[in-house]
């Protein structure tokens, strides 16, 4: 099996396992993430991060906004740029989110976390 084949059943497997745990509402898991993880950095940059269309962002994070679990303020450095965070509500869900995730992988192997230190890294460095 080629690396890319690999790749492309981490990838479905993957998303099949969190999309149960996320109850089909995995873009909106993925999002909250992102937020969290990277706020610092701008919308485009999460944008890419996530890989989907601008408008649909913008669709999400309306959405989210009137739902009180993501707040956007604008850029202290670059006013252009519009800076998302979780507040306490967006907080809670993706931390039960992770929880129950948490409980579901919750082997400590430590191949496995090399395994995906290592993959997180590459991904990263390709995105």
């Amino acid at each position: 099996m080629k690396n890319i084949d690999k790749l492309l059943e981490i990838e479905a497997l993957l998303e099949n396992i969190t999309k149960h745990f996320a109850k089909n509402n995995l873009l909106r898991m993925k999002f909250l993430y992102f937020v969290s993880e990277y706020q610092n950095l701008s919308v485009g940059m999460i944008i890419s991060k996530l890989g989907v269309k601008k408008s649909n962002f913008a669709l999400m994070s309306k959405k989210l906004e009137e739902e009180g679990v993501i707040i956007a303020k604008q850029g202290e450095l670059d006013k252009r740029n519009r800076m998302l965070f979780l507040t306490e509500k967006g907080k809670n869900e993706l931390e039960c989110y992770k929880n129950e995730l948490n409980k579901y992988f919750n082997d400590d192997n430590h191949d496995v976390d090399k395994a995906i230190e290592q993959l997180n890294y590459y991904l990263n460095k390709k995105i």
